[in-house]
């Protein structure tokens, strides 16, 4: 495993959940993100699918010392770019083409790719990426496949991220070639539209019990 790779097994190992956050407007994202990782979920992934997905992965940075922020739903070279003047620690995307392949494997910030087979992750990880997200991990096979996945693919690792939430999260995390699992459950709309910063705490203090021995 390279520097690069090892950087974001660091940062994705911290806690067994990565909240995937898709936010509206900037005026929350540094609040929402200081109640996730009072929670103890330290990593979180704001995507691009808004405009204001940027501004808030800047504000986050700047502002939120012990939150390791990545930008997720990068799909081409300008995203990437993007994502790293904005202070992004982290790059997420749903797939993997080779020219935003052979940017990631020049940038200065760990990249997580996606995939859904495992042709695809076996190209990955001959390009050097052994760490990848595995998306969308239900309706593309599950816990079922990636435990098929486990003795041919010994060196990979994934962040299954689709269709995870509270009621399945554990029976992922229980892999060995599972380090962690994204979800957008423990940010819900309603709590953050309503501010309500304490129930969002609550529910990250949960999720970062999941899987783990009390």
């Amino acid at each position: 495993m390279n520097a690069r790779e090892a950087n974001l097994f660091s940062i994705l190992t911290a806690a067994p959940v990565v909240p995937v956050l898709t936010i509206e407007s900037t005026t929350v994202a540094v609040p929402l993100a200081r109640a996730l990782v009072a929670g103890g979920l330290t990593a979180i992934e704001v995507t691009l699918r808004t405009a204001a997905g940027l501004d808030c992965i800047r504000a986050i940075a700047a502002e939120v010392e012990d939150c390791d922020v990545g930008a997720g739903t990068v799909l081409d070279t300008a995203h990437l770019e993007q994502a790293i003047e904005a202070g992004a620690k982290f790059m997420v995307s749903p797939g993997a083409s080779p020219r935003l392949v052979s940017a990631a494997k020049e940038a200065p910030i760990p990249f997580l790719p996606g995939v859904a087979t495992a042709g695809e992750a076996m190209t990955l990880a001959e390009e050097g990426f052994q760490v990848l997200k595995f998306f969308p991990a239900e309706p593309a096979g599950g816990v079922s496949y990636l435990k098929a996945l486990s003795a041919p693919l010994p060196g990979i690792r994934f962040c299954p991220t689709g269709g995870v939430g509270p009621k399945n999260a554990a029976e992922y995390l229980a892999l060995g070639n599972v380090i962690c699992v994204g979800g957008s459950w423990v940010a819900p709309a309603d709590a953050i539209n309503q501010g309500n910063w304490t129930r969002i705490t609550s529910l990250s203090r949960e999720a970062a019990l999941i899987g783990r021995n009390p």
